[in-house]
């Protein structure tokens, strides 16, 4: 069981859980104390290993799919000497699913004992933002090689690099690497977004469903189930600016909303550049759907016209996220803040995301400071870490 859990935690640092050493200790004090039922072994595993209520739904998906899953590949032998070793399969059948491929006999032969140290020299994933050091006495027992800890900081600190280097700074080998950074932002967003539809510990009483989970106790209610009031989904209309100077972060924008579009009722999403065209984002690319310049002079007060005057105040009510992303450069062509302002006026909340040092704002031909008395909020995303954040606080 030792292995099982320490190869749990991996999947948890995979997806993007920071676990400590101290933490992965208790969870193995705690899972030799609850035993192998499988809520309790849950609820076991979340009590030490979830520090942020907003993990907990990628913990869930995590533990649903490492228990629920194939077995590993080399399957754990049974005991055939004593009766005891085939209850405890059993049980761990019976409370798990299908883990009697991944669970090991809690007694084991002197033969599967020397065999351990190979099964945990099979190849392991690190993926994950941040992961937990090893100790020496994890070391010596060959639980997790130092080589491995010495590759996991470097990897550790080149992706901390990207979360906080410049998207101008950025070259085409750099956006190559943040393809699995991107993937563990996407997660982390899609967890908050999760905790807005979650159950609610106040409400009234669910009768049904609590009288269904009563029948794993015998018929007795030991868990009452709330039925909380669950917001609706609001729509999310997105104004993506696609000139030179901002279409990198544009693309890292759509590809953070796009997996999360299950948490909104409707998606629409736009770019621009002098003009607007409705577009999607396909296999990593962004797919327009008509014609569009990119190599056109920005006039955003251009496109603010085409859209009220397309039909666009249609697309606003009071559900709709208004979010825009553009650096509000208008190469000095008419700006139209009145026209902003009535999609305000139409929209639940108007975000303008502004990839520029906040210092740039409003020098040259820079026209922020006439938007934004007609946004909600301003919020600068000059790289991946400021982007995830304003995304967090937008939606």
């Amino acid at each position: 069981m030792r292995t099982l859990t320490l190869r749990f935690i991996n999947e948890l640092r995979t997806a993007g859980l920071r676990i400590s050493v101290g933490e992965s200790m208790d969870a193995l004090q705690a899972v030799a104390a609850v035993g192998l039922e499988r809520e309790q072994l849950r609820e076991a595993f979340a009590v030490c290993l979830v520090k942020e209520e907003e993990d907990r739904p990628v913990f869930d998906e995590t533990f649903a799919r490492f228990f629920t899953g194939p077995g590993v590949r080399r399957k754990a032998k049974r005991q055939t000497d004593t009766g005891e070793g085939e209850r405890q399969q059993t049980k761990a059948q019976g409370s798990l699913g299908r883990p009697q491929e991944r669970l090991p006999e809690e007694r084991t032969t002197e033969r599967s004992v020397q065999e351990q140290p190979k099964k945990q020299s099979e190849p392991r994933s690190h993926h994950g933002l941040l992961s937990f050091p090893d100790t020496p006495e994890e070391t010596r027992k060959g639980i997790h090689p130092r080589a491995d800890e010495e590759g996991d900081k470097t990897k550790l600190a080149k992706r901390k690099a990207l979360l906080e280097k410049p998207f101008q700074a950025f070259d085409a080998r750099d956006v190559e690497s943040t393809k699995e950074l991107v993937e563990d932002l996407v997660r982390r967003l899609r967890g908050r977004l999760s905790r807005r539809y979650k159950r609610r510990k106040r409400g009234r009483l669910d009768f049904r469903r609590t009288i269904r989970a009563s029948i794993a106790h015998g018929g007795v209610p030991m868990d009452l189930l709330l039925r909380g009031r669950r917001p609706g989904k609001p729509d999310l209309l997105a104004l993506c600016d696609l000139s030179g100077s901002v279409a990198l972060v544009s693309d890292f924008l759509l590809a953070l909303i796009a997996p999360a579009t299950n948490y909104f009722r409707r998606v629409r999403t736009f770019a621009y550049v002098d003009r607007l065209c409705e577009i999607s984002f396909e296999n990593g690319h962004v797919v327009p759907h008509a014609e569009l310049d990119l190599y056109a002079r920005s006039d955003f007060g251009k496109v603010l016209q085409q859209f009220w005057q397309e039909g666009g105040e249609q697309l606003l009510t009071r559900q709709t996220l208004v979010l825009i992303l553009g650096d509000a450069r208008n190469n000095r062509r008419p700006p139209r803040p009145d026209l902003l302002g009535r999609i305000h006026n139409s929209a639940k909340k108007l975000i303008w995301l502004n990839p520029e040092p906040a210092a740039r704002w409003n020098t040259g031909d820079s026209v922020m400071n006439l938007y934004t008395p007609v946004c909600d909020a301003v919020l600068p995303c000059g790289n991946l870490k400021e982007l995830l954040a304003a995304l967090q606080q937008a939606l």
